[in-house]
């Protein structure tokens, strides 16, 4: 059989797999007989390779072709790239020289417009779509399952949350889509609690509520399970919200509540007349809540406490205590009344300033009997009068003011305001006037009217500008007056001023006494109830919330509203904004009248000075102290008292008894022992020091000093004591020139002080008269005529 193949595939070499295929094949002799099966197969192995051959040899060529193909495919993008970027280059050049790009940009600008436009609605569109959908969603739950009504709710919810916190961001853009996502939303809401709220209305009218319903009975199942939906709606809408929320089922058990009210106090009943809100009004809506208090606690508590016992609100009355919920919701028409009433107190400041006080005890008996928190656990519910104050705190605060200063003004202006209130405390105690006692009365009834306010800049503002105004005002007063009385006292004052007959004759006796002792009193009354104050619990906190406030602001700024450092400062007290413990709300007004107070205690002294010297004249000048007498030795008790001394001693008791009633113990004696020291001074050195004296003579002056010292001491207790060195030297001056059982005689004692200062010493110790110096001793040992001859 003759093999076709390429001559180039033969080799003249052997081939080994050729060799080793036949002997294995032809081993034998027999196997010589199977040739021609051996060779046809063989040729079927040849003819299958031929096959493979020819299939590969046409796939080779299909392949170079395809490559070859391709080769000058890409030969060809590439001269037709580089005849692009040819002509790339060359337009660029082109543009680089014109303004063409810009001409087609602003062609192209408003179409990219619309299509963003044409973008911006289609999401708007989707947007929308689904809006829709999730309120449809929500719809198909009601009033079956409101809990299932509350997802899509949700979403809702969250998603106009979202656009409203993206539309703060975007410059307030979409505006129209924002409020529409939100009056669906918004709408919804409205539409689930009032869907739910028909079918407990249905429930509850079927029960005749509340006439039908005894405070002590119980809830039925249908009653409770619809209550629990509406709380169940509430729950997410209670614990996503910051505000506080009235829970539905009172809202709508509460209608029947406020219906009554609107026919009581906001119609034309006469229980809805402004003079009726403090007595009828507000007794009726607290006596409501206590009423139906045990009956909501009884039968809803425990579901408030199921649903919001492991939530945020789990704290808050307003959520927990079904009282508490109950006046929630009854909060709102008494709002509306209380508006009403407001409107009228803005035509009636005395309406407005009653008003406050009646809000005032409202909003404390809520708090008290009921516990009331509004929703604020920590500092407590604000108020409905903190509502009020928050729009109509100025026309409130001008109403007080007003009221305070005309009453400030009556009081000064009344007949008995400068009088003397002698019986405004016991003895022993000073004594104010009438106008300082009812001034501080006024002080105490305003203090009253906005101590419960709870804004801490209110509190400030009623402090500063009226309290402190009309203390400053009577502080004023105090200064005018002494001013006054030192030009018509003082000698200077009177030559540049002149004195009429008026005002010489309210100076006369104890007219300038009672001038002094107005404003000491009065000043010493204003100190004492400003410290007292200083140690109450208001005025304390109130201290210590300005020293926060001042410590958290630089002394440029301001503390609160339109009150700054300084300012604040300057009218309360100079350590404001400074550490440390000391310091109260009134130092600088307390400083100021402790100076008037001050100032009024000198002149006091001063007057009472005058007013001994004046009387002392004729004393001084015409007494003798030289009259001989027979006896040697004279008891002063045998003697009267100098005809020259009745008048003296007749002011000193007018005085002592004018001045006893109308000052303190302390400052009584303060004020004699100064007038006293001056009247020693005086007699030591007009008489003593001045003086000749006989036996009789020196006799006389002790007597006359006994009655001085006598009258002293019986208002005075000790009061003396005060002269004791002019009695001393009275004593020693009275030395017998005749002695028995072994006394010291002036001639003996004259010896000694003469001595030296040792004996002379040794001699004032001896006679215990140790306030004497020794020189003082031998100038009245002078004194004596019996020393001279």
């Amino acid at each position: 059989m003759a093999i076709n193949a390429p001559a180039h595939s033969f080799s003249q070499e052997p081939d080994i797999r050729l060799e080793d295929y036949l002997d294995d094949k032809l081993q034998s002799t027999t196997d010589l007989d199977n040739l021609d099966g051996l060779l046809a197969n063989v040729e079927v192995q040849r003819t299958q390779l031929q096959t493979q051959l020819d299939d590969a040899t046409r796939e080779l060529q299909d392949v170079r072709r395809a490559a070859q193909d391709r080769q000058n495919g890409i030969s060809s993008s590439i001269r037709e790239f580089q005849k692009l970027q040819e002509s790339i280059d060359v337009r660029l050049k082109i543009v680089a020289e014109s303004d063409a790009p810009e001409e087609a940009i602003r062609r192209l600008e408003q179409p990219m417009k619309q299509l963003h436009k044409v973008d911006l609605a289609y999401q708007y569109v989707l947007l929308l779509q689904d809006v829709e959908n999730l309120r449809l969603e929500a719809r198909s739950h009601l009033p079956q399952n409101p809990k299932a009504a509350l997802q899509p709710y949700s979403r809702l919810k969250k998603l106009s949350l979202r656009l409203r916190e993206l539309q703060r961001v975007a410059d307030e853009a979409a505006t129209h889509l924002v409020d529409y996502v939100e009056r669906i939303t918004e709408s919804l809401w409205d539409e689930m609690k009032n869907t739910m709220s028909k079918e407990l209305e249905n429930i509850l009218k079927k029960r005749n509520w509340p006439q039908g319903v005894d405070t002590d009975a119980e809830m039925d199942a249908e009653w409770l399970q619809c209550f629990e939906k509406l709380i169940d709606l509430q729950v997410s809408e209670i614990l996503y919200t910051d505000a506080v929320v009235a829970l539905l089922p009172f809202e709508v058990m509460a209608k029947p509540f406020v219906q009554w009210f609107n026919f009581q106090f906001l119609g034309d009943t006469t229980t809805s007349s402004p003079q009726a809100f403090g007595t009828f009004c507000i007794p009726q809506f607290l006596s409501l809540v206590d009423k139906w208090e045990g009956f909501f606690r009884d039968n809803v508590g425990y579901v408030l406490a199921s649903r919001f016992h492991n939530t945020k609100v789990r704290h808050m009355s307003v959520y927990m205590d079904p009282a508490c919920a109950l006046i929630t919701a009854l909060l709102p028409v008494m709002r509306e009344k209380i508006n009403a009433m407001v409107q009228h107190g803005l035509k009636h400041s005395q309406s407005l300033s009653s008003l406050m006080v009646q809000l005032m005890d409202l909003d404390d008996e809520i708090r008290s009997k009921f516990n009331y928190d509004g929703g604020h656990p920590d500092l407590g519910w604000a108020g409905l009068t903190s509502e009020v104050l928050a729009k109509h705190f100025d026309d409130w605060f001008k109403a007080e003011k007003d009221f305070a200063l005309e009453r400030y003004n009556v009081i000064m202006n009344s007949p008995d305001s400068r009088n003397i209130d002698y019986d405004y405390s016991g003895a022993g105690k000073m004594k104010p006037t009438f106008g300082a006692v009812r001034v501080t009365d006024l002080l105490k009834s305003v203090t009253s009217q906005y101590e419960r306010v709870r804004k801490f800049s209110h509190k400030l503002q009623f402090l500063i500008d009226i309290q402190l105004d009309i203390l400053d005002d009577y502080h004023d007063r105090f200064k005018d007056s002494l001013d006054t009385y030192y030009t018509l006292s003082s000698t200077l004052g009177r030559t540049l001023h002149g004195l009429t007959k008026e005002q010489a004759a309210a100076l006369e006796g104890t007219g300038a006494f009672e001038t002094l002792c107005k404003v000491l009193g009065s000043t010493d009354h204003i100190i004492a109830t400003l410290k007292d104050w200083s140690n109450e619990e208001f005025f304390v906190t109130l201290w210590e919330q300005l020293q926060t406030r001042a410590k958290r602001s630089d002394s440029g700024g301001n503390i609160t509203g339109g009150m700054s450092y300084e300012s604040v400062k300057d009218r309360t007290s100079a350590v404001v904004g400074l550490d440390g413990d000391s310091g109260i709300l009134f130092d600088e007004t307390i400083a100021a009248y402790t100076n008037r107070r001050k100032t009024a205690e000198e002149y006091l002294v001063t007057a009472l000075i005058d007013s001994h010297q004046k009387v002392f004249r004729p004393y001084i000048a015409k007494a003798q102290w030289t009259t001989i007498s027979d006896n040697s030795r004279i008891e002063t008790s045998q003697l009267s008292v100098t005809p020259e001394l009745d008048e003296p001693l007749s002011i000193i008791k007018r005085n002592l008894t004018f001045l006893a009633a109308a000052l303190s113990t302390a400052v009584y004696r303060r004020v004699w022992r100064e007038a006293l020291d001056k009247v020693q001074d005086m007699l030591w050195a007009n008489i003593l020091m001045t003086q000749s004296f006989t036996t009789l003579g020196a006799a006389q002056f002790m007597r006359d000093l006994e009655a001085i010292t006598s009258l002293i001491d019986r208002h005075i207790p000790d009061g003396s004591a005060a002269l004791g060195t002019l009695l001393d030297g009275s004593a020693l001056l009275n030395l017998p020139i005749e002695v028995e059982n072994g006394a010291v005689s002036l001639q003996q004692a004259t010896d000694r002080v003469f001595t030296d200062n040792t004996e002379a010493k040794k001699l004032l110790t001896e006679l215990d008269l140790e306030s004497l110096t020794p020189a003082n001793a031998r100038k009245i040992l002078q004194r004596r005529v019996e020393n001279s001859e």
